[in-house]
């Protein structure tokens, strides 16, 4: 007998939605429709579908979003350092880290297509109200910590247009809140694709130095597949890599954002939409993995070139943002600091918009609270612009650039928090049901997921660890830090434990109830018009989503 699934999601203190799932089971009896009759292929049931191409064009928009945000003035950073402080070596990282993306971002919006909520909320649903709020708490500090580049390198882009101060800048950040919730009445679409194109045009501009300066291939292959962590940092300018290509927030964004997407009332349809989203997802990603890596070998490429100039040299000994333009020279000549502060410009944009939306999913399926996206703009940015602002009016560009590192490695502590409810959730039969990850996917999930975490935990400690040991601080200071920071390590390394062994205890996959054979049939095909043919019936998408500016 076939199967049923239906669960209505309470949004905000009215029913949003209700996410049917069907599963296939032994042939209709009573022989209504034989088993040769059946949808899965027989020409009496005619299924009325889009091309192929055009189908999967209807899916298109949640990943491109969300992988703006691998562009973004953190990775930036972060990658031009790892290319100035160790060459070629830390570019195992980036693929590692990337090809971690695409499954875990997958795996995010397959939890929102095959249950038709989103991560927060079925983080709102199985833990106790405590563990709620904490697990609120700490997504909403990975949004303002993701915040912080885009902040710093606006600030850094109008430094070089217009030779502001690097403080005054950071003030003007939020000025750019409010001129882009102004833009945005002109079509979102618009704006993002504008964002996107001047995004790209500085990755075209670091493949066309990539071109000049012709680094060596072996060097490059070789860095990029034996993993190494040698030098003065490695290891934490790898966590910083990590932390700004795998952030927490984007699992609870892409999980929401899929939910926009109007998604046939069948299983066929709901494993067509998975496959879409991760080709979707795949081809974004494989795109800003080159970005990623063109500009690492061309800051090592330059960077330890044996005729490098001393004025260079000096440069690429502390290498933020706000000078690295003159990586550039080789291909656009006088006019690469502008080019690059347009460029730069338009990447911190593209954080603004992706934590925008994350920041409102995640207070909405925490809280069941919404607020307007400029205000939730204007709030988030208000709250990074504070630590950027001390930073940069004590420190000045340096320690500016020092804390996107900083915000960089903040988002990779923050990761398990997002990362193992979503790797529990996807792989378990109590919220997925029969569209569960399969053994594989576990297993290669789980590995590097606790790859990732096991690398935070031993730099957390060491590096305390070290630095007690060698500061300049009195002793009875250094055991004041140490009764202060040795428990709340032990209370991140206590927390990561339980959400792994914690027993998931809400299900929210409701079991299959009987029903009428020719329902079942009807449903598995879509909805049986009076002319005889299938017509693919569209499950109603989230009511609350429904205002996200993706093409439909």
């Amino acid at each position: 007998m076939g199967s049923l699934q239906k669960e209505e999601l309470q949004s905000g203190g009215r029913n949003s939605h209700g996410r049917v799932v069907s599963v296939a089971g032994t042939p209709p009896a009573g022989g209504v429709i034989s088993d040769s009759k059946r949808f899965d292929g027989e020409e009496e049931y005619h299924v009325q579908r889009k091309p192929g191409w055009r189908n999967f064009l209807s899916y298109v928009g949640p990943g491109f979003l969300v992988s703006l945000a691998y562009l973004d003035p953190g990775n930036l950073e972060t990658d031009l350092q790892a290319g100035a402080n160790h060459g070629y070596e830390l570019l195992w990282v980036v693929l590692i880290g990337l090809i971690f993306a695409l499954i875990i971002q997958s795996l995010a919006a397959n939890l929102g297509v095959s249950t038709g909520k989103h991560l927060s909320e079925l983080c709102k649903a199985e833990y106790p109200t405590l563990v709620r709020y904490c697990l609120w708490l700490l997504a909403e500090v990975a949004v303002i910590a993701a915040d912080i580049p885009e902040v710093i390198g606006t600030a850094f882009a109008l430094n070089i247009l217009f030779h502001i101060p690097v403080w005054v800048g950071v003030l003007c950040t939020g000025c750019s809140t409010l001129l882009l919730i102004g833009l945005q009445r002109y079509g979102v679409r618009k704006l993002e694709l504008l964002i996107a194109t001047l995004v790209f045009v500085m990755a075209a501009c670091f493949f066309g130095e990539l071109s000049y300066v012709k680094p060596p291939a072996a060097a490059v292959m070789k860095g990029m597949f034996v993993p190494k962590l040698k030098g003065q940092g490695a290891t934490g300018d790898a966590i910083a890599l990590l932390g700004a290509l795998v952030m927490p927030h984007n699992l609870f964004l892409h999980s929401a954002l899929v939910l926009s997407r109007k998604i046939p009332n069948s299983v066929r349809g709901i494993n067509d939409a998975c496959r879409y989203f991760l080709i979707e997802s795949g081809f974004a990603l494989f795109v800003a993995f080159l970005i990623n890596v063109a500009i690492i070998s061309v800051s090592a490429a330059v960077c330890l070139a044996d005729d490098l100039s001393d004025v260079n040299a000096d440069i690429c000994q502390d290498l933020t943002l706000n000078s690295a333009s003159f990586l550039l020279k080789n291909v656009l000549g006088k006019s690469s600091s502008t080019v690059y502060a347009i460029a730069l410009l338009a990447s911190g944009q593209s954080s603004t918009i992706t934590g925008t939306y994350a920041g409102q999913f995640i207070m909405q399926g925490f809280l069941d609270l919404k607020m307007r996206k400029w205000l939730r703009n204007l709030v988030t940015r208000c709250i990074a612009i504070t630590p950027s602002l001390i930073v940069s009016i004590v420190g000045g560009s340096h320690a500016a650039g020092r804390l996107i590192i900083i915000a960089s490695m903040i988002l990779s502590f923050e990761l398990p928090f997002a990362l193992i409810p979503l790797l529990k959730f996807s792989s378990t039969s109590t919220k997925m049901g029969p569209h569960k990850n399969s053994i594989y996917i576990i297993v290669i999930s789980w590995i590097l997921g606790l790859g990732i975490i096991g690398i935070n935990i031993y730099y957390l400690s060491t590096a305390f660890v070290d630095w007690i040991i060698h500061n300049s601080l009195p002793k009875i200071g250094n055991v004041f830090i140490g009764i202060v920071v040795f428990p709340l390590m032990a209370i991140y390394i206590i927390s990561v434990i339980y959400l792994m062994f914690r027993k998931d205890k809400v299900v929210t996959f409701v079991e299959p109830a009987k029903f009428d054979p020719v329902t079942q049939t009807q449903m598995e095909g879509g909805h049986l018009s009076t002319s005889g043919r299938v017509e693919m019936q569209q499950v109603p998408f989230r009511e609350d989503l429904a205002d996200i500016p993706l093409p439909q």
